[in-house]
């Protein structure tokens, strides 16, 4: 071990300037045996380094190389696992625990107090031992420069000292200087020897000879110390000196402070004083008005105003630390508290008071607008109780609670005024629609020209251009007509005991325009206390900008309704938009339950009347919500609007409904069905009341239900008819359905439309055929048998051959039907028709021209067959095509 110890200090410390103190031979514990050096080295260089090298024989040849160094400062644990047993492993913990075997444990307990007495030494023992025996552990290390740490190894090492480059070189020439000094190195000792004692006897009788001078010099000494003494004793006198003058200037230096200080406090004194003075002091003035002052006109209202604005200043003034515990102050703030707590009682009482005159002379009013669709105007109270604006802020600012019993009070106030207002003004317009009503029964059963109604009709559209609802196209339907239909069946559209039809054009647009005049009327009153609301009690009404709005819309029944969701808004705006919502419910809680009563009874005089009400409701909830979504109006609006497409929605159903229970006469013929007519003018009058209305889509779908049970309440009529034939049912009302959607123009239609032309022109090829049948019946017969032979197989040329179909038979039976029996038939045939078909639709001339091509179409058939079975033989119809169309036409012309 140690010819491998001077081996790893000669090749591999000594170039790195180190000094091995300590090896053992060790393998890792738990793997294969591949031994390595750890090495324990210090450094030689100051500051000396402590490091634990782990050192490795090359697998190539006879070297060691240096392979991982740790310092030994990051040593934390040392653990020999075993402190009684002899026991060769040991974990080293540094950056990671790593275990070791020793070759034996003499080497591991070598190596591990090797490891302590460098941690003595370097490290101040920082490093732990753990279950080390203590006979290994010394009690202390001598700290002296000199002294050993590491046993005989490192005093050896200790006791060579190397010479430097100077030393080296003085050798060198001192040897020169000397032939045997290399051949003969006692004798170069001795006589070194030799000289080094020359030189100390010399260097003693240098000294010996100085002794003379070192007398005199200690004597020059001893004089100079008696002069520093006397210096001292001048010294000494002058700070006794300086001492009295020192005291005095600190005397004056401490004096200077105090005036310094007392200035420094009395400046700050009097920053403090003016500070609340100038933030706590309310002018005599301030304080008459707040006792004082006039609350009833516009200048006290002004200087109260003031007033309060500077006693919240003062309030509201930020105190510096330590004010609040003056006494003054405290008096102060308590007779600021007091004055805002009398101004505040005194105002409240005011307000209040003004609340219940303005109530009463509001009423005072009432009966000047008892007789007339007009609410009272509020903009005079509005705009005397603007002035308290300021004050209700203050108050909202200094007194949350009386300025919320000021709120509650206005409430209970307007609410029952607005209340009487609202149920007188609903009242009048119900006594309008009613006696609008009366005076449409009485005069209903007058005689109308169809040139009047549509000269009103004009002038009223014209008269109301914005009216969406007016009824310009009424004056289309054929008022003798609808009379005539309407007493061959039960009455279908018999809405709150009237029938659409029986309406006069001038009471629908009365009900129009009264209906209209309510809304107009309701809106800019909501809209003008909602205004005022907002800006007398202080409430945010709009959305600021720094928020988002989103509107969603919920369906509900059909009806669109906005509802507005505000996100990132803080969350006082939104509590005081709900707030004016909340106090404009109560408010007007009234309007809602008397416009569904207004509703039911317009419903209930016509129900077409849900049409016009549709639409205007309609229009004024897009333009309040276009305003504020989420505005009480809105709201209102938008609850009623349901209410009103129900209606609609009922009013649709009741006529799918009478449509399923009609009843046809079985003594008369059918004629075009009621409901079929009233479809017409429900057309009519519907495209006239929403043409550019905002709610056409329900229109549509109200539309598509009811073509749809008209085309099903047609069929069954038909099915069911004993005295008119289905055909004729089915292509009268199919055609009068097809000329009423061409007239009108409804584009949600068009596939009903091409429906129901295509049923009309079906129904009517069916009905001639079967209505015209066979009219030379013996000839039908006999060109039947004709072409039964043939199918049989047997040519056309040879069934001239056959007994029963010979010429002879052929011109038999050509002789019983001369022109004059055709055209008896023919005539017989269109009084058949003519019965029939109803006067209304006018499809008498159309029947009788399809019967006639089909009589032509059947005589050219005939005569082909002739032609083609009996060639050559000269027979021909004792009558041409030329004598049927004269037939026709004179049969045409005589009835």
């Amino acid at each position: 071990m140690t010819a491998i110890k001077h081996a790893l200090q000669r090749d591999i410390f000594t170039p790195n300037d180190e000094r091995l103190l300590s090896i053992v031979n060790v393998c890792k514990a738990g793997k294969k045996k591949r031994n390595c050096f750890l090495c324990a080295t210090v450094t030689t260089e100051r500051p000396v380094q402590v490091n634990v090298v782990k050192v490795k024989k090359s697998d190539k040849g006879d070297f060691y190389k240096r392979q991982t160094a740790w310092a030994l400062r990051d040593l934390a644990v040392v653990d020999a696992k075993d402190a009684v047993k002899e026991n060769p492993e040991f974990d080293l913990h540094f950056d990671k625990v790593y275990k070791w075997v020793a070759s034996s444990t003499v080497e591991k307990n070598t190596f591990i107090s090797c490891i302590w007495k460098l941690n003595q030494r370097y490290l101040r023992k920082k490093i732990d031992f753990i279950n080390v025996s203590s006979q290994l552990l010394e009690e202390s290390v001598p700290s002296g420069e000199n002294q050993s740490v590491a046993g005989g190894d490192e005093e050896a090492v200790d006791e060579y000292q190397e010479l430097n480059a100077r030393e080296e070189q003085d050798i060198e020439i001192m040897m020169e200087g000397c032939e045997y000094a290399i051949s003969n190195a006692e004798a170069f000792a001795e006589k070194l020897s030799r000289e080094l004692q020359v030189l100390d006897g010399a260097n003693i009788q240098s000294i010996m000879a100085s002794e003379k001078q070192v007398n005199i010099l200690m004597k020059l000494l001893d004089e100079a110390l008696k002069e520093v003494d006397q210096i001292e004793l001048k010294l000494s006198s002058y700070e006794e000196m300086l001492q009295s003058v020192k005291e005095q200037m600190d005397q004056i230096s401490e004096s200077n402070h105090l005036i310094h200080l007392s200035n420094t406090n009395n400046v700050k004194l009097l920053s403090e004083i003016e500070f609340l003075v100038n933030h706590m002091d309310l002018a005599k003035g301030h304080i008459k008005a707040l006792q004082e002052g006039d609350l009833t006109s516009s200048r006290g209202i002004e200087a109260c105003t003031n007033a309060a604005d500077a006693l919240l200043q003062c309030m509201n003034v930020a105190l510096r630390p330590g004010h609040d515990m003056l006494h003054a102050v405290k008096q102060q703030q308590q007779r600021f508290s007091d004055l805002r707590e009398q101004f505040a009682r005194r105002l409240a009482s005011h307000l209040n008071s003004v609340f219940v005159q303005q109530g009463h002379d509001q009423s005072s009013t009432l009966a000047q607008h008892s007789a007339e669709l007009t609410l009272p105007n509020h903009h005079p109270f509005h705009r005397d109780l603007l002035r308290y604006a300021k004050l209700m802020e203050w108050l909202k600012n200094t007194d949350y609670g009386k300025y919320e019993g000021l709120t509650k009070n206005y409430m209970d106030y307007l609410s029952r005024l607005y209340e009487r207002e609202i149920k007188d003004f609903f009242e009048v317009a119900k006594i309008k629609m009613t006696g609008t009503t009366r005076e449409g029964k009485k005069f209903a059963t007058l005689p109308r020209k169809e040139s009047a109604v549509k000269q009103e009709t004009e002038s009223l559209h014209g008269s109301s251009g914005k009216l969406t609802g007016s009824t310009s196209s009424l004056n289309k339907l054929s008022v003798q007509s609808s009379g005539n239909r309407r007493s061959q069946s039960s009455s279908l559209l018999d809405m709150g005991n009237m029938s659409a039809s029986d309406l006069d054009v001038a009471d629908r647009t009365k009900f129009d325009k009264i209906f209209e005049q309510v809304l107009s009327e309701l809106e800019p009153l909501c809209l003008a206390e909602q205004d005022f609301i907002s800006k007398f009690f202080k409430l945010q009404q709009h959305q600021s900008t720094s928020g988002t709005t989103t509107n969603e819309v919920e369906e509900m029944d059909g009806v669109s309704l906005s509802r507005s969701y505000t996100s990132g808004v803080p969350q006082t705006i939104s509590s005081e938009k709900d707030m004016i919502r909340q106090m404009m419910t109560k408010i007007f809680r009234c309007i809602e339950p008397e416009l569904n009563n207004l509703i039911a009874l317009g419903d209930k005089i016509d129900s077409f009347n849900s049409l016009y009400m549709l639409v205007k409701m309609s229009h004024h909830v897009w333009t309040a919500q276009n305003v504020d979504p989420a505005s009480f109006l809105s709201t209102t609006l938008g609850n009623v609007l349901v209410t009103v497409k129900r209606n609609f929605d009922k009013c649709i159903s009741n006529q799918m409904k009478q449509m399923d229970e009609v009843k046809i006469s079985k003594k008369s013929k059918v004629g075009i069905l009621p409901f079929v007519a009233e479809f017409e003018e429900f057309a009519a009058l519907a495209e006239s009341i929403f043409k550019n209305a905002e709610r056409r889509g329900d229109l549509d779908k109200a539309y598509i239900k009811l073509i749809r049970a008209v085309f099903i309440s047609v069929e069954k009529v038909a099915n069911e008819s004993q005295k008119t034939p289905r055909d004729v049912v089915m292509m009268e009302n199919f055609h009068h359905i097809f000329a009423t959607l061409s007239r009108l123009k409804i584009s949600c239609l068009e596939a009903e439309k091409k429906e129901a032309k295509q049923k009309y022109t079906d129904h009517l090829q069916s009905y001639v055929i079967y209505s015209l049948g066979q009219p030379l019946e013996k000839l039908n017969h006999f060109f039947e048998g004709v072409e039964a032979r043939v199918a049989q197989g047997i040519r056309e040329e040879e069934v001239s051959y056959q007994l029963a179909f010979n010429k002879q038979e052929l011109r038999k039976v050509i002789k019983e039907y001369p022109g004059k029996e055709v055209k008896k038939g023919l005539d017989n045939l269109y009084k058949k028709v003519d019965k029939h078909l109803c006067e209304e639709e006018n499809l008498l001339q159309v029947v009788w021209h399809s019967m006639q091509d089909e009589f032509i179409r059947q005589y050219k058939h005939f005569e082909g067959l002739i032609a083609r079975c009996y060639p050559g033989s000269g027979i021909t119809m004792e009558f041409t095509i030329q004598d049927i169309l004269d037939y026709c036409s004179s049969i045409a012309q005589s009835h």
